[in-house]
Order: structure tokens, then C-alpha cells, then sequence
């Protein structure tokens, strides 16, 4: 357990320095949006998603170093899916990770554009980094990964069946298919994409 917990704690070191990295300076123009995407993602969290994106990769022999933009892309996806899940059009949150949520600081506009914009950002780090160490076909099977788990087929259908659910008595089944598609998703394209670009077979 203890070399576990080392793991976690020097992939997360690792990723929340590469988050810095690759989120624009708050200095940037349009301020008040860099300032709203670094705000949610920056946030004390888990990692979760970019850490398997690494262990996924490293289980076939690849290198962190090489999954590392592709490890964030993961982290700004589910970080713009928390900012739009806080709004008050869904679940309408106050709170997050010990602080206030996204669009109590800096509007609702704002916010939903935030989350936007890193899910944006999340697709070009994803592509960029694939074309940088695997051949075209893996790119594209990386994009794909990626955008099926995110989209209505996983992240984001899953989010509307329990939106839709809400107040509901629901069964096992459509409880199963709401963890599969709304968390589950994300976690298993983690390991898929890191896999993928550390060198692992399709």
C-alpha cells in the first residue's frame, strides 16, 4: 500500500505541474476566462483520470513523459464537466472541492464558457500529443476514445439520464447504466488512450 500511495503522490506532483503548463497564464487576454479555467482545474483533486492515463501507458511500457498533455486533456474534461454539472441549471452547487464552484465567482456566462474552453483545449493537447509519438492511426484512435467517452455515448448521456432520472424511482439497471456512462467512461478511455500511446496494441 505504501508504494502505491508514493505512486499516486509523485503522478499527481507530476500532473498538476503539467496542468500549469498547459492552461494559459491568467495574465493572457481574455483574462477573466484563464482565470476560471485555472480556478476549477488547479483546484486540490485526485487526478484520477490522469493518473491512469500514465499507468496505462507505463503497463505496456511506455513513458509518462510521452502521455503527460494527453494525461491533462483527461483532468480539463472532467474539471469542465464538474463547472457545468455545478450550474444551476443542473444540479446547482455552491460548493466544490471546499471551495466555491466555478460560477459563483465568476458568473454562470463565464463559467460555461470556462468549461467550454477546456474541453477544447482538452482535444487539441489529446491530438497534438498523439501526432507526437504515434503513428496517424493511433491519433485518430485516441480522438475517438476520447470523444465517445466524453460525448452522449458516455460522459454526457449518462449526465442527462440522471438529470432526467432526478426524484425518480429508478432500477439497478438504469443506476448501472448512469455510473457506466457518466463516470465509468472516462476512467476506462484513461487507461485506453494511455495505453494506446505508450505503444499497446489497438
Amino acid at each position: 500500500m505504501t508504494d502505491l500511495k508514493a505512486y499516486l503522490e509523485d503522478r499527481r506532483a507530476t500532473i498538476d505541474a503539467a496542468l500549469e503548463r498547459v492552461l494559459p497564464p491568467e495574465s493572457t487576454p481574455p483574462v477573466n476566462i484563464h482565470r476560471a479555467m485555472r480556478y476549477s482545474v488547479l483546484a486540490p483533486g485526485k487526478r484520477l483520470r490522469p493518473v491512469l492515463v500514465i499507468a496505462g501507458a507505463e503497463a505496456v511500457g511506455g513513458r509518462a513523459a510521452d502521455v503527460l498533455d494527453t494525461a491533462c486533456a483527461l483532468e480539463l474534461i472532467h474539471a469542465y464537466s464538474l463547472i457545468h454539472d455545478d450550474l444551476p441549471a443542473m444540479d446547482d452547487d455552491d460548493y466544490r472541492r471546499g471551495r466555491l464552484t466555478s460560477h459563483k465567482v465568476f458568473g454562470e456566462a463565464v463559467a460555461i464558457l470556462a468549461g467550454d474552453a477546456l474541453l477544447t483545449l482538452a482535444f487539441r493537447l489529446a491530438a497534438d500529443n498523439a501526432a507526437r509519438v504515434a503513428a496517424p492511426a493511433i491519433v485518430g484512435a485516441v480522438v475517438t476514445e476520447i470523444a465517445d467517452a466524453a460525448g452522449t455515448g458516455g460522459m454526457v448521456g449518462g449526465q442527462v439520464v440522471d438529470i432526467e432520472s432526478e426524484g425518480k424511482t429508478i432500477s439497478a439497471d438504469m443506476l448501472d447504466y448512469i455510473h457506466l456512462h457518466k463516470t465509468a467512461a472516462l476512467i476506462r478511455a484513461a487507461l485506453r488512450v494511455g495505453a494506446l500511446l505508450g505503444g499497446g496494441r489497438p
